[in-house]
């Protein structure tokens, strides 16, 4: 009799036990939180290659004072939008780098300025990126030096004529070849410069996913 009854009452616990568990996951499948653990934070987005990035940039860069390797901060122009939702909003901040900053020569070269962008944070999130690479060039020397040293020259032989003709002519005519020589030496660098809020575009060069 006494064996009877643990039976029955090993067998009630049992059940009691297999209600409980089923009313467990019946309570974690109907809590939001759980369900909202489960599911992704967000839909992911696919920026395609090719897609074109307008950025303003947040500081002065220019062949003067920059180098290749040196960091830059620029903001979003314009969103990016994928289908028709806007997936990365304007104003978004972007890092990049400058990857090539060559002055001129005094009397020949141009200055070169290159930029690329590396990443951008949305959402408490670094994306990397592949971009463009965008360069500027400063205007050649050629004009600026003819007018330098030809001016030069044309002033010295003035006053080497004013001063006794002839000979003294020849004699000015080179001193102001040298002065305007000098000049051009002195003034010639030409830099590029992208001042403050300026705005430069470049293209992805690899898909971007955002998101998931």
């Amino acid at each position: 009799m006494t064996r009877n009854i643990s039976s029955v009452l090993c067998c009630g616990l049992l059940i009691l036990g297999g209600c409980h568990s089923s009313l467990d996951r019946v309570e974690a499948a109907g809590d939001p939180a759980a369900t909202a653990s489960a599911a992704p934070a967000r839909p992911e987005f696919v920026l395609p290659e090719g897609t074109g990035i307008r950025v303003r940039l947040l500081e002065t860069l220019d062949t003067k004072r920059n180098r290749a390797g040196d960091h830059f901060s620029a903001t979003l122009d314009e969103p990016l939008v994928v289908g028709d939702r806007v997936v990365v909003p304007k104003g978004t901040r972007f890092q990049g780098h400058i990857s090539e900053a060559k002055p001129s020569g005094r009397f020949k070269g141009r200055a070169v300025l290159a930029l690329r962008l590396d990443s951008f944070s949305l959402d408490d999130r670094v994306y990397d990126i592949r971009s463009s690479n965008v360069a500027r060039a400063s205007a050649g020397h050629k004009r600026h030096h003819l007018l330098w040293i030809g001016g030069g020259s044309g002033g010295g032989a003035l006053i080497g004529a004013a001063a006794g003709g002839g000979a003294g002519a020849l004699i000015g005519a080179g001193a102001g070849a040298a002065a305007g020589t000098i000049g051009s030496a002195i003034t010639g660098r030409r830099n590029v410069t992208l001042p403050v809020e300026s705005t430069v575009r470049f293209t992805t060069r690899s898909p971007v996913t955002l998101g998931g």
